[in-house]
């Protein structure tokens, strides 16, 4: 196995170990996020029902994915979430380790009034 491969396999084990953790409900849903090399997706699902409430993703600008296209799509989702009259959640990270574009869009939520 070469070092992409074993990467990847330590990131999905990690993502089974958090998702047996956590769960999201109608009330505090769960936030997960997910990061290419181009773009970064995050969604807010009601695990209950099996349902995703709210979407957000840099696809539509065509900026290089960074801090601050994190922030943008972290303001676009709190907005939302607003919207929805939900102003708490659970994030998850999806394995990934809690540095760089992960922590920017996290604290980027806590400042936009979402408590996670």
């Amino acid at each position: 196995m070469n070092k992409i491969e074993l990467k990847k396999s330590r990131r999905i084990r990690t993502k089974f170990r958090i998702r047996s953790k956590i769960s999201g409900t109608a009330v505090l849903p769960r936030i997960t996020i997910f990061r290419s090399n181009k773009y970064i997706y995050a969604q807010v699902i009601d695990d209950t029902k099996n349902v995703t409430l709210a979407s957000a993703s840099s696809i539509k600008s065509n900026k290089p994915v960074n801090a601050e296209t994190c922030k943008l799509v972290a303001i676009d989702l709190a907005n939302k979430l607003k919207e929805l009259k939900l102003d708490s959640a659970v994030f998850d990270r999806n394995g990934y380790i809690y540095t760089g574009r992960i922590k920017v869009f996290a604290d980027s939520l806590r400042e936009n009034g979402i408590k996670i």
